[in-house]
């Protein structure tokens, strides 16, 4: 029994001592050009899911029926969102091919609602994915969501004319869309002047 516990703690000791050599050695390579390692990926993926579903539990998703939300949502997403997770008609823009993990393309992909609103509101670490609730109300990021659970099958065209029907929104001063280079549509009452993107990154 004995020398099966020194065996033991011999095995954990030596596995310890291999895993700080290979950090400190800098063999692991943190470019956004090289993929995780596939058990890498299920472990961080395991604890973010955990987690998020954690933090989640308690959150009322309120009711989506109001169109004024859904339409502040569209041109709140047009300005921080569509660049990294696309639109209808839109294939891939200038930043999301260098993102890593992939954003989802929200166009395609539909969300739970409560976990959209925390991971909108928090971001996601090491993942591109900002805390837009440093800046937004949670009265802002709610019309987000409303927005993308309505975004899966809109059609270019009607995705288009609701960015354009969106109400001007103080928060997000005069920026220009990105999203309008790639023929996403903008939303003129906050294109006005021309003004340039607030931060040079958005998602």
């Amino acid at each position: 029994m004995k020398g099966r516990l020194i065996a033991g703690t011999a095995a954990i000791l030596a596995a310890l001592g291999a895993s700080s050599f290979y950090v400190v050695s800098g063999a692991y390579d943190f470019g956004a050009d090289t993929p995780h390692w596939a058990l890498t990926r299920v472990v961080i993926e395991t604890f973010r899911d955990h987690s998020i579903a954690v933090r989640t539990r308690d959150i009322v998703v309120p009711d989506f029926g109001d169109e004024k939300l859904v339409l502040k949502g569209a041109g709140q997403y047009a300005a921080m969102c569509v660049n990294c997770h696309l639109a209808p008609g839109m294939k891939d823009s200038e930043i999301r091919p260098g993102l890593y993990p992939q954003p989802p393309n929200l166009s395609e992909k539909r969300v739970d609602p409560a976990r959209a609103f925390w991971i909108v509101k928090h971001g996601l670490k090491m993942s591109g994915m900002p805390a837009w609730g440093l800046g937004h109300d949670d009265a802002a990021i709610w019309s987000i969501v409303a927005f993308v659970t309505k975004l899966p099958g809109l059609s270019e065209e009607h995705y288009k004319q609701m960015v354009a029907d969106a109400p001007p929104d103080e928060e997000m001063g005069g920026m220009k869309m990105d999203g309008d280079k790639a023929g996403t549509g903008g939303n003129p009452a906050q294109d006005k002047g021309g003004a340039k993107p607030v931060g040079g990154h958005q998602h």
